[in-house]
């Protein structure tokens, strides 16, 4: 039988998110009903509301969350009711030519549930990535479930559900930071700052944090950064190569998404380094390099999708290290709101004044 529970919906473009009822049906094959305990207030979230990632709006919006299964329909037999689980929006197909050929963190065939979630006069809602979790139930694929540890705190562990697992994602597993590395990290919100904590826990020797915020430099050293770099004051380029004895860094981590920043993490790496953008560039964004500069400098150019993270091997992992004390997932998370306070989140968000407000049900 459908439910009816709250959740924070945009209902059109840059318009003020509201809180409404939510019908929430029942699982169907392959889908469970997971009830939210906490989801972060994640920048994708504002770029669906700016409808800067489509225009299907109404759109049910959160997705960097963790809760407890209460429903699942037929065949799902991975998670059961009563799991806790951290919810991911890379849930696998097992079929795919990425899977098949054992890089299953490639999905190309990744699924959402397949029924609609709806206001209660019909209107069909988009779930932001496929989860929509600013809401007290929602409706999602079973393999967006990750089961983890129930001794962690909901709050802490919906975090790595988009950005904290995008930034330790694209230190550890697309960057390969490796034992005394040299590693920049260009953008120090929550996915810079992750990236931090990721390359420290590889071992990297020295960690270059570089930012337009002395706030936000502050942080990422009390996560593990050797360095900080304003680039305001700096060219972050030669701040990186004086740290590096001339060279550059062995990996350069960009976290913002811009033409200008890119260039930065390119001319900021040792010759045969390696740049990740995790970062989310915008559709109409250009990039211009001098093509024997890219042959020339060797290395590797990659981008970092969700932190190329596989859900079921990384989730545990990492959430067993934050509670062996070794991972401070809570450093995160700057507050905890409401669900009638997200637009208020937002607003936070845009002026640099938290790391993560986390929605707390």
């Amino acid at each position: 039988m459908a439910q009816e529970v709250r959740g924070v919906i945009a209902p059109g473009k840059d318009e003020p998110v509201r809180v409404e009822t939510i019908v929430v049906p029942d699982p169907g094959p392959g889908e469970a009903v997971v009830r939210v305990q906490a989801c972060g207030v994640c920048h994708t979230d504002l770029h669906y509301k700016q409808g800067g990632i489509s225009d299907d709006f109404p759109f049910l919006l959160g997705h960097e969350a963790a809760g407890v299964v209460e429903s699942v329909g037929e065949g799902v037999t991975d998670v059961a009711p009563g799991d806790f689980v951290i919810l991911n929006w890379r849930a696998v197909c097992g079929q795919c030519r990425a899977c098949l050929r054992g890089r299953p963190w490639y999905c190309f065939n990744t699924h959402n549930a397949k029924q609609k979630m709806t206001l209660t006069d019909g209107t069909e809602l988009s779930p932001a990535l496929g989860i929509g979790a600013f809401a007290e139930k929602t409706l999602v694929a079973a393999g967006q479930c990750t089961k983890v540890d129930p001794a962690v705190s909901p709050a802490v562990a919906g975090l790595l559900g988009c950005g904290v697992m995008a930034g330790i994602g694209a230190a550890i597993n697309t960057g390969g930071v490796g034992r005394g590395d040299s590693v920049a990290v260009i953008g120090c919100g929550g996915v810079g700052d992750a990236a931090v904590v990721g390359a420290n826990l590889a071992g990297a020797a020295k960690i270059i944090a570089v930012d337009i915020d002395d706030r936000k430099l502050d942080k990422a050293r009390t996560l593990g950064a050797t360095h900080t770099v304003n680039s305001r004051e700096a060219d972050p380029v030669e701040a990186i190569r004086e740290l590096t004895g001339g060279f550059g860094a062995d990996v350069v981590i960009e976290a913002v998404g811009r033409p200008e920043t890119y260039r930065q993490a390119f001319y900021a790496r040792d010759l045969a380094g390696t740049v990740v953008l995790v970062g989310v560039p915008t559709p109409e964004m250009k990039l211009e390099l001098p093509l024997l500069d890219v042959f020339g400098r060797g290395g590797a150019l990659k981008s970092s999708w969700y932190g190329d993270c596989l859900p079921s091997r990384d989730f545990p992992m990492l959430i067993d290290l934050h509670l062996q004390g070794r991972l401070p997932l809570d450093a995160f998370v700057t507050e905890t709101i409401q669900l009638d306070e997200v637009e208020k989140a937002f607003e936070r968000m845009h002026h640099g004044d938290v790391l993560r407000s986390v929605v707390v049900l």
